[in-house]
Formats: structure tokens, C-alpha cells, sequence
């Protein structure tokens, strides 16, 4: 496996696969790499020859106050997993490479669905990740790209983007991998003291109560959401940040479950700010 730092030598292992016959799969992380990273690349592996994972934690879709520099790193760690589950290359670039010095004045935006959600709580968010997903997409040009159903908001809003600039590829969306104890793995989950680790429970045990309620045949959202806010009002060390139930396509707010629907929520514990959802289907 190859550690890749600049752009040029980036293109120049496409166009070595290229030539080779390979189709390239491209799997985006911001590192500190665990299981649910891992199992990205096992669905990129599916659908394509060579996988090239992207590390690098992006400025743009920081916001003032947020954990940019704290973020976890460790690409010695990173670079050995990466290898063992079957990664071809790491793209590893420093932000100088990304953003070079002088300014930066070219944006990527995708309107209405970044207007709810994490977008609301987190302005500019999105244009931070179209922006950088646009630049890695035209640097390693992969036939598929894979994303991760535990970030539901930017998967949608990524394959927007790719539907409506007609870019050349195709989008994987892969399932949540959790804990054995049902926490959704996130590189921030490392952040959680023991209690709050154990107080975190409650997200996906709130999604499992929505989720029996639909099965059950409620279909009323307001129902569903405030089943989901007693049970994490319920755990003194949550402190919610949205629960929202929306078409999971285009993300408007839902009064009566129809079709297919997305529950999601954040809810910081402590200084740390977690993300879940569930998809249902009624």
C-alpha cells in the first residue's frame, strides 16, 4: 500500500491503474479509522479493483468553537488498518496541499437539503464537505465513491451533488456499523468519559423505540419524535441537539409517516456531539 501526500503523484496512481484496466473505488474518511470505516472498503472491494482511501481532516467543514484541532490523528495507526482491510492507497494530503496559501475563493453548494438537520445546527457544514468531496472526486476520478448511512444528510446531499452536476460516478451508501452495545461507531466516540460512554446507549435505544412504533403501525411523526426526545430526556448527561423525522429523500419535515422516512437526531453528551438515524419504511 502506498502513502500518497501530493496531487500530482495521486493522478499519476490513477492513471497507472487506469492503464492496468482497474476500476477505482474511492472511500473519503477524516481517519482515526475504525470497523465502521473499515467496512467501507469491503463495499467499495465489492463493486470495484482498487480501493483508494482519502485522510484528511477538513477545515472548511469546521465551524468557529467546533473540535478542528482537537480531532483525533494518527495515520501510522490509520495506514495499518487501512492495509490489512485491503486499501490500495492512502491520500493523505496537508491542508496547504488541499487549500493552498493566497485564499481560497472557489465553493461548492448544494441548496435545500443542507437548510435542516446538521446543516441548521451547523452553518456551513456542508459547503465544507461538498466543497472537499468535489476536489477529491476530480483528483482521484473513482467509478464509485462509498459513504456511510451514520452520516444519512451527507450521503443525500452528496448524491445530489453528483446527480445534479453530472459527475461520473457512482455512490455507495453502507449501512451503520454499531457497537455490540448498539452505539454507531464514530472516531468521536473516543472523546466519551466512561459515564457518558454509557449514557450514549440512549440514542439507539430511542431509535429502536421510534422504530417499534412504526412497526407497530403509528404513524403520526410528532408521536414518534416525542417517544425519542422523553427517552433521551430521560439521561441526565444528554443535552439534544435536534430530533427531526424526514422524507429521506428530500429531507422536508414529515407530520404522518408515508413511504420512506429518516429519523435523525444529535445530541451532545458533555462537549461531545453525536449523530444517529433510522430509515423506515411504512
Amino acid at each position: 500500500m502506498e502513502v500518497i501526500r501530493g496531487i500530482g503523484r495521486m493522478r499519476e496512481f490513477v492513471r497507472e491503474q487506469r492503464l492496468a484496466g482497474k476500476q477505482i473505488g474511492l472511500v473519503p474518511t477524516m481517519g482515526y479509522l475504525h470497523a465502521g470505516h473499515l467496512s467501507l472498503v469491503q463495499e467499495a472491494l465489492k463493486a470495484c479493483d482498487v480501493v483508494v482511501m482519502s485522510i484528511f481532516v477538513n477545515p472548511l467543514q469546521f465551524g468557529v468553537g467546533e473540535d478542528y484541532e482537537d480531532y483525533p490523528r494518527d495515520l501510522t495507526r490509520d495506514s495499518e488498518l487501512a492495509e490489512e482491510g485491503g486499501v490500495a492507497a492512502i491520500f493523505a494530503p496537508s491542508v496547504a496541499e488541499m487549500y493552498p496559501p493566497g485564499g481560497y475563493y472557489s465553493y461548492v453548494d448544494v441548496e435545500k437539503l443542507t437548510e435542516g438537520l446538521c446543516g441548521k445546527s451547523r452553518p456551513g457544514h456542508f459547503r465544507g464537505v461538498t466543497t472537499v468531496v468535489t476536489k477529491l472526486f476530480n483528483i482521484v476520478q473513482p467509478d464509485i465513491a462509498v459513504f456511510g448511512q451514520k452520516d444519512a444528510q451527507q450521503a443525500i446531499v452528496i448524491q445530489r451533488m453528483v446527480r445534479d452536476l453530472n459527475m461520473p460516478l457512482r455512490i455507495i451508501v453502507a449501512p451503520i456499523m454499531r457497537e455490540a452495545d448498539g452505539l454507531a461507531m464514530s472516531s468521536r466516540n473516543v472523546y466519551l468519559s466512561p459515564s457518558e460512554r454509557k449514557a450514549s446507549l440512549v440514542l439507539s435505544r430511542a431509535l429502536n423505540i421510534a422504530g417499534e412504533l412504526a412497526a407497530n403501525g403509528e404513524r403520526d411523526a410528532n408521536v414518534l419524535r416525542k417517544a425519542i426526545e422523553t427517552q433521551i430526556q430521560a439521561e441526565p448527561l444528554a443535552r439534544i441537539d435536534y430530533v427531526e423525522i424526514v422524507g429521506a429523500e428530500d429531507l422536508k419535515p414529515v407530520e404522518i409517516l408515508q413511504g420512506r422516512i429518516l429519523i435523525a437526531l444529535a445530541v451532545f453528551f458533555g462537549k461531545t456531539r453525536l449523530i444517529d438515524n433510522r430509515i423506515v419504511e411504512v
